[in-house]
């Protein structure tokens, strides 16, 4: 098992531990002080009948009371309705402020139970086990919790960070290669964003990962998670630096909302990313062979570099609704050279739709 420590100055925050099963998850709870305290295990109903039975029985010798909520799988699930409905498992089972939410599954699972977590009571602890390589890689690391909004994605949420983040990686041998794909945006983001080096690592290993060899894929996960841990520990409410982990995402969640959601959620980043890359070279701030490596990588990958049937006119409206708005601005993202990212507020109405146009 290999372990990066979350830390806020000299106070570790969470562990975030790489497993290949569950074998040491009891003793990691036991360090928390689960035993003798209540839990429910919060997972989907793709997800339950793979592992919810081991983490019930792991959690079962310790807790004084162990309990689940299935909510059907699905960014449709994503809403304040099911929330309630967490609530009410909570309140009937009468948990208090000392008690568990076990998070199982991917990134709306995560989200939802940590949102739940983080507003139950003011605030109860929660554990992180992400079973997807998205989750594994993003959406479980630094503690951003949240829901969908109507049409508006991740509009509702709150910043509570989880009490341990375990990752089983053999849970990535159940997943298609949609999925893994999917995963590998966020992966692909970590380079392009901070790390020139991984970037290129990524690049010579695409076979490796698409075969999802172990070793390969532990090497990645654990230096896409220093990354992502890095960022958050330095910014966690994302005042400055982790503004930079949203590369891809203005014009992705755009998409993501006028497809609605029938592409995956890296699926839209890719094509943001994309976006963003064509951006930068419009700007003269990367070249276009640079913009073509991107895309080209993203391809490797199986994800979408170019939309159909969308109008731009709308993905540029749909912008002007992101959470990430500052001061009436879209805060873009965008590339100075592979490795090195930045915020940039003045990015006009034409650049964006160039940028669009460029992935039409």
């Amino acid at each position: 098992m290999r372990t990066i420590e979350i830390r806020k100055g000299e106070k570790k925050i969470y562990d975030i531990c790489l497993d290949n099963s569950y074998g040491h998850l009891r003793e990691k709870l036991e360090e928390l002080g689960v035993p003798g305290r209540k839990v429910c295990i919060v997972t989907d109903s793709q997800v339950a009948p793979l592992y919810l039975k081991e983490i019930a029985n792991l959690c079962s010798g310790l807790a004084s009371k162990v309990t689940h909520f299935v909510f059907e799988a699905g960014e449709a699930s994503k809403n304040l309705t099911v929330i309630e409905k967490i609530y009410e498992k909570l309140i009937v089972e009468k948990f208090d402020r000392k008690d568990y939410i076990i998070a199982l599954g991917g990134g709306v699972t995560g989200d939802m139970a940590g949102y739940a977590a983080a507003t139950y009571l003011r605030g109860i602890d929660f554990i992180q086990l992400p079973t997807t390589l998205l989750s594994q890689v993003d959406s479980s690391i630094g503690g951003k919790t949240g829901v969908d909004f109507q049409q508006y994605k991740n509009m509702v949420g709150a910043f509570h960070q989880p009490a341990l983040v375990y990752m089983n990686l053999n849970t990535l041998k159940t997943l298609d290669d949609r999925q893994l794909c999917a995963g590998m945006a966020e992966v692909i983001k970590h380079g392009l964003i901070k790390n020139s080096g991984y970037y290129e690592w990524i690049k010579a290993h695409t076979a490796m990962i698409l075969e999802k060899d172990y070793d390969t894929l532990e090497h990645m996960i654990y230096e896409s998670c220093l990354i992502k841990g890095g960022v958050v520990e330095r910014d966690p409410k994302e005042q400055g630096e982790r503004a930079l982990l949203n590369f891809g995402h203005t014009i992705g969640h755009s998409v993501e909302k006028l497809k609605d959601f029938e592409w995956l959620h890296g699926e839209c980043v890719a094509l943001g990313m994309a976006a963003a890359a064509a951006i930068s070279a419009g700007k003269g701030l990367i070249s276009g062979d640079t913009c073509q490596d991107i895309k080209e990588v993203l391809t490797a990958f199986h994800l979408p570099v170019r939309v159909d049937g969308l109008d731009p006119e709308d993905i540029l409206a749909a912008t002007k609704s992101d959470k990430k708005m500052d001061g009436g601005k879209v805060k873009f993202i965008l590339l100075e050279s592979p490795g090195n990212a930045f915020i940039d507020r003045e990015v006009s109405d034409k650049e964006i739709l160039e940028g669009i146009g460029a992935c039409l």
